[in-house]
């Protein structure tokens, strides 16, 4: 597996993760802004973006690309960012490879099992058929009465190109992201807990992460500390973009007490 990525910036590497039926893309903006301090590196993952395609799709699976990846760009060990299932990827490796992690930044997610709440919206972008299609705009019109949120439909279809004959293609392998889905919404399998500096960012517009799941993550992660963006939702680096970074700065600057 040799992962699609973007570099920026000089400084101790910050790996950033991001979440499920994302890209890279989506940080993109934060990247630049965190390339300042960190040399930010940014990959696709299985199955996402412009990275490889592969009928299977698990944590651990996954958490073994970023192995792989490190070793392809030589970076021994470094800071990792995750949000949402990026997160969860970011929690499996540190449990499994915690030598090649410094520090830890979780966003908005748990280590936890989660409902399978997106069978509805993986349905209705499997049953489009984009070869028919001759806009983004007639797309998005087809997928309103079904995914109300502009702002939703707008991220999904960040994940379309152009056909050079006609019509539209995914980015995503939809099949292998449909047919893995039930495995995504499974914990975390760790295989040990992860004893260096971790933080957990939530939204407080969000349910991802509550305070019931303190328990665990306490248990997986004994340095563990929760901060939450009272103003923000599940996208805490797009709804409150300032505040998100100035945290993670500061976090990632903090020296070890």
């Amino acid at each position: 597996m040799r992962l699609n990525f973007q570099a920026t910036g000089d400084g101790p590497a910050l790996i950033i993760l991001h979440g499920f039926l994302g890209s890279l893309e989506n940080w993109r903006t934060a990247g630049r802004r965190l390339g300042t301090r960190f040399r930010v590196v940014t990959p696709d993952l299985r199955n996402h973006g412009y990275s490889p395609h592969d009928p299977i799709m698990s944590y651990p699976v996954m958490a073994e690309d970023i192995y792989e990846f490190l070793d392809q760009q030589n970076i021994a060990s470094a800071y990792f960012l995750g949000h949402s299932m990026g997160g969860k990827i970011a929690m499996q490796f540190a449990t499994t490879r915690p030598q090649s992690v410094d520090k830890l930044i979780v966003v908005d997610i748990a280590p936890k099992s989660y409902p399978a709440s997106h069978h509805s919206t993986l349905a209705n972008l499997l049953n489009l058929d984009l070869r028919s299609f001759k806009s983004f705009g007639e797309i998005d019109a087809a997928l309103a009465p079904h995914i109300p949120s502009a702002e939703i439909r707008q991220f999904l279809m960040k994940n379309l190109t152009r056909q050079q004959d006609s019509g539209f293609r995914w980015r995503i392998d939809l099949d292998a992201i449909i047919n893995n889905y039930i495995e995504l919404t499974k914990p975390i399998a760790p295989t040990h807990a992860f004893a260096k500096p971790v933080c957990f960012i939530r939204g407080g517009r969000s349910d991802y992460l509550r305070d019931e799941d303190l328990p665990l993550i306490k248990n997986l992660f004994p340095q563990a500390k929760l901060i939450t963006i009272a103003h923000a939702g599940h996208w805490v680096h797009i709804d409150a973009a300032e505040e998100f970074l100035k945290t993670v700065t500061e976090l990632l600057d903090r020296r070890p007490s």
